[in-house]
């Protein structure tokens, strides 16, 4: 029998990036006695990604069941679910924060309150959850819990008298974050006599069993041999089993109104299953559909090419069930002249463009080749036609072309304010436009900013850390379009366009970004027997160049002494050589060489 809902609470974990969530989530397992306290204990439990430890990030939510004897003589069960912390998987903390009811808010007490933190609270506030707000790392010497308690009174506006002090490493006040929980975090409201309505907020696939939909349930019960359907595709399906997440897939008999489970009805059709459908009984559907989550809105656009055009069919299975576990993922076909067939993408961020490159080389052991990121921009004609374009190759031809808009975002830095000059000289060098400075207190300042999407693109996040000596903080939503003088940057390689390399720029910016990506690929390209000229060009006018050396076999070691004609009359024949060489000769661009362009510039602060 399903647990009765008053002793179910559902909260999930949301913070800014590196605040500690996963540790926390580890020490909450381990209360628990979900894992064994015997042999070496591995951190980030709930990462199971080896990309999410190798890189201390939380990519993908995550659910687990933890079971909790409170003070007041009840067992209950928690339903925690821990969430990303980068800004570009807000899309992954959206989804988790609309399956519960409470969450804690986690502030680092060293760092304060920073601009995630900010954004994921109006987010929970919008879905009118139950805030805790949760100071994390009190052990740390340079923790300031005065301070962060000011801050959430004063910043967030939230009560501080609720507030739990723990040290996710130490695992100090974890036993009262428990009982602030089950004290002020409401119990679902549930009925389980009502038809079966439920949210699905993440899926996974197994090769043996079929997609495995996770999802929560909001009215009814779902039992194995249930018949259930799915919203938006009418499919229907018989459930085969049903369970929790206990660190692993716990089968059970029953699942009822207020949990959070899973269920395999092999299902081995992938489009059937869409993250925020709703699941309800084929036989006695509910009235109306859950609102499930607002569209996700791809701000980089790339395309990725298999190296071995073999290889397709194995990409686009590879997509597919990528797809299932990263439900902001968007694809569709494409083509290159240079690469052959593959996919154009919708990613958002460019951290989230190098998560699905990994995942898909590592899981799927698929070699790729993505082409240069860009933003989608709206281009107005003469005619009076307005086209939206993401790829560089669908530009139409300048001379037709009326004006050029591309998307800003408002950027929310907060910064120590001895880093102050440091970050406004680089949001200047940005195409940024200062909007507001607030001082939040006498040590942290909030800078807001207007600039160009396509500018954050390429190691503006890097350097805003390397510049503020990683104490600033960084959030940003667009906010429409705006006028710009937009050209297209072709790359040549030995007199021929390479259609992979070309890029959307600002007209100032395309001489440096051409030299760059020309330094890049010179460094790339293996030497041939001729010269290789490597030029970025803006229509017909060349604004970078490097040039590729040839290989050269000393044809005048043989002539020692004698007529100095004898040896220009050898040299001539070799460059005659070399020219016809260089006509008929194709250069071959090596793989490195596409993701080196990817690749950010070295800064030198």
């Amino acid at each position: 029998m399903a647990k009765d809902p008053r002793f179910i609470r559902n909260f999930c974990i949301i913070a800014h990036i590196d605040h500690g969530k996963s540790t926390l989530a580890d020490r909450f397992i381990e209360k628990a006695k979900l894992v064994t306290s015997r042999g070496p204990l591995q951190q980030q439990l709930l990462d199971n990604m080896d990309i999410e430890r190798e890189r201390g990030i939380t990519i993908k939510s995550q659910a687990v069941v933890i079971p909790y004897s409170a003070a007041d003589g009840n067992e209950y069960e928690l339903n925690l679910v821990d969430t990303p912390g980068h800004v570009d998987f807000s899309y992954e903390v959206s989804r988790a924060i609309s399956s519960c009811e409470g969450a804690l808010l986690l502030i680092d007490a060293a760092q304060g309150v920073e601009a995630q933190t900010l954004a994921n609270m109006y987010m929970a506030m919008e879905l009118n959850l139950e805030i805790i707000p949760v100071i994390n790392k009190i052990d740390l010497p340079s923790a300031d819990i005065e301070g962060c308690l000011h801050q959430i009174d004063h910043d967030l506006g939230l009560d501080s008298d609720t507030t739990s002090l723990v040290s996710a490493k130490t695992g100090q006040g974890i036993d009262d974050l428990f009982e602030s929980i089950v004290k002020h975090i409401p119990a679902p409201t549930a009925d389980r006599k009502a038809p079966l309505k439920a949210l699905i907020f993440d899926s996974h696939y197994d090769p043996y069993r079929g997609v495995i939909v996770h999802f929560r349930l909001f009215d009814g019960t779902v039992a194995k041999g249930d018949q259930i359907m799915f919203w938006s595709s009418k499919a229907s399906y018989t459930v085969e089993e049903v369970g929790v997440f206990k660190l692993g897939l716990v089968e059970t008999a029953v699942l009822g109104g207020g949990d959070v489970g899973y269920f395999i009805a092999g299902i081995k059709t992938i489009s059937d299953i869409r993250v925020g459908d709703t699941v309800t009984n084929a036989n006695r559907p509910c009235a109306k559909a859950l609102p499930g989550f607002k569209e996700v809105k791809p701000v980089v656009f790339s395309s990725i090419y298999p190296v071995d055009s073999n290889d397709y069919e194995e990409l686009q299975e590879s997509i597919d069930r990528l797809k299932l576990n990263d439900a902001s993922l968007i694809y569709e076909k494409t083509s290159s002249a240079a690469l052959g067939f593959g996919f154009r993408c919708g990613f958002l961020g460019m951290l989230h463009l190098e998560v699905v490159q990994e995942r898909i080389e590592r899981e799927f052991d698929l070699s790729i080749v993505f082409t240069s990121p860009s933003v989608r921009y709206i281009v107005h004609l003469k005619t009076g036609e307005t086209i939206s374009i993401d790829n560089p190759l669908e530009y139409p031809d300048p001379m037709k072309v009326e004006y050029a808009e591309e998307p800003y975002i408002q950027a929310n830095i907060i910064t120590p304010t001895t880093y102050v000059g440091n970050i406004i000289s680089l949001c200047m060098e940005k195409r940024g436009i200062q909007t507001n400075m607030i001082y939040l207190d006498s040590k942290r300042v909030e800078l807001i900013y207007e600039m160009p999407l396509a500018e954050v693109l390429f190691e503006f996040y890097d350097r805003l850390k390397s510049v503020s000596r990683g104490y600033a903080s960084f959030d940003y939503s667009v906010i429409g379009y705006r006028k710009t003088d937009l050209v297209r940057l072709d790359i040549l390689v030995n007199s021929e366009p390479v259609d992979a390399l070309s890029q959307l720029v600002f007209r100032e910016n395309a001489q440096v970004r051409g030299r760059h990506v020309c330094e890049r690929l010179k460094d790339e390209i293996p030497r041939q027997q001729f010269k290789i000229a490597i030029q970025g060009a803006v229509g017909g006018q060349i604004v970078s160049r490097e040039t590729v050396n040839a290989y050269r076999k000393d044809v005048i070691a043989k002539c020692y002494g004698g007529d100095i004609s004898r040896k220009r009359k050898l040299l001539e024949k070799q460059k005659e050589g070399k020219k016809r060489m260089k006509m008929v000769g194709n250069v071959e661009i090596p793989q490195q060489a596409f993701l080196a362009v990817l690749k950010t510039k070295e800064t030198n602060n």
